[in-house]
């Protein structure tokens, strides 16, 4: 169908050639992408093909037709059985649709019968049935270039040329052009079309000669477009300092924050008033007696009658013994539950000795919460000191005595009897 053997094209004032001993075959009905970088010559290969220009070496054989010792005369001729599809539309602008595509068969001299029936069968076949008096002004770029292949495709051509049918398309347009040339091949025209779309190239797999500065570099029959790691891409370079700047920018944030809480009369640290921080309400246990709530003193500890002191979880078994007297009932009032929460102890206090912390403990709380009904029925707001953290020795429970568990542990100098 297309040979090219050795083929050498060399144009005026060019150093190198435009083609450089490049030899390949066309068989009938294949689909054939022209593949490579703008200049490689791939628009060379097309317009040889077309006779618009002879090679200066070597032979192009079309058809049977050795197309340099083709005669002019016999060029339109030759060329009625090739069509060609251009990026640039080429279409008539004062003619429509319908005129546009008849245009061809009306120039080779086909009759009006003839005509009337190959352009709405050729238009239905590119998808633009019911258009036939558009102009092509009112066309989009795609319709244009349907009407562009309509007319390659009126007089059944056997080989139709395609130079980058879909470089001025949308993506979605290009694809229907494409799916229309594979259309169109399946129904036994040879297509050569050159590209640089690889991603169509890619999905196709169909045959790809691959040409660069004019050198065939491969002809695979199933192949892609080719290794594009090296192509430039548009991905944004990294800024250098980027990270600097979005650092000094947080500090400036969190600057501009501790000056507004400054201005606002709240320390940057603070995040709620005391009121809030204190607990509102005690455990259900602790409201339950108020043995039980005059044991939740802040003091960790009380003293033994030897003056040692345990843990307050060994001395809760000693206020329900029978040989410590129980609160007087007339005398015990119960508070409410919120006054029965326990008062923080300052840093201070947490260096008291344990003893004197338990006797001081009642009227310590009396007077905070004195004082901070005080405050409240002023409309001031009060900070709490922080909480110390006070380690608690761990002690098992079944390594004590009975004594132990009854919170009259002794020391060595201690001596405990039978009990009743």
């Amino acid at each position: 169908m297309i040979r090219f053997e050795n083929v050498t094209k060399r144009y005026r004032g060019t150093k190198s050639p435009a083609l450089d001993n490049v030899d390949f075959e066309v068989l009938r009905g294949e689909f054939v992408f022209l593949v490579g970088a703008s200049g490689s010559g791939k628009s060379s290969c097309l317009r040889l093909i077309l006779r618009e220009e002879v090679p200066s070496d070597g032979r192009v054989v079309v058809l049977g037709r050795d197309l340099r010792t083709l005669s002019s005369r016999k060029v339109p001729y030759f060329r009625r059985h090739v069509g060609a599809v251009f990026q640039d539309f080429r279409l008539l602008p004062g003619k429509t649709v319908f005129q546009n595509v008849a245009f061809t068969l009306q120039v080779i001299g086909s009759s009006r019968a003839f005509i009337q029936q190959a352009v709405p069968e050729v238009l239905a076949l590119v998808g633009l049935a019911g258009k036939e008096k558009r102009m092509p002004h009112e066309l989009s770029g795609g319709e244009q270039q349907r009407v562009a292949i309509a007319r390659a495709l009126v007089n059944r051509p056997q080989v139709l040329l395609a130079d980058e049918p879909t470089g001025n398309l949308d993506p979605a347009t290009s694809i229907d052009i494409m799916r229309l040339l594979a259309r169109i091949n399946a129904g036994g025209t040879t297509v050569v079309m050159a590209t640089h779309e690889a991603n169509f190239v890619d999905q196709m797999q169909r045959r790809v000669i691959e040409l660069k500065n004019g050198v065939m570099m491969r002809d695979d029959s199933h192949g892609g477009y080719g290794d594009t790691s090296g192509l430039p891409t548009l991905a944004p370079e990294p800024v250098r300092g980027a990270a600097a700047v979005a650092a000094l920018t947080e500090v400036l944030e969190v600057q501009r924050e501790a000056a507004a809480s400054i201005a606002r009369g709240v320390e940057p640290g603070m995040t709620r008033p005391a009121a809030e921080a204190t607990p509102a309400a005690a455990s259900p246990s602790t409201a339950a007696s108020p043995s039980d709530a005059a044991s939740a003193a802040p003091a960790s500890s009380a003293p033994s009658a030897s003056g040692s002191t345990r843990p307050a979880a060994a001395s809760a078994p000693a206020a329900s013994s029978a040989d410590r007297p129980a609160p007087d009932a007339a005398t015990a009032t119960p508070e409410p539950a919120a006054s029965a929460a326990p008062v923080a102890p300052s840093t201070a206090d947490a260096t008291v000795p344990r003893s004197h912390a338990a006797s001081t403990a009642a009227p310590a709380g009396e007077s905070d919460r004195a004082d901070a009904s005080e405050s409240d029925a002023e409309g001031r707001v009060h900070r709490t000191q922080p909480v110390p953290v006070i380690d608690l020795p761990e002690v098992e429970v079944e390594e004590l005595g009975l004594a132990d568990r009854l919170g009259l542990g002794t020391g060595d100098q201690d001596e405990v009897g039978p009990t009743s």
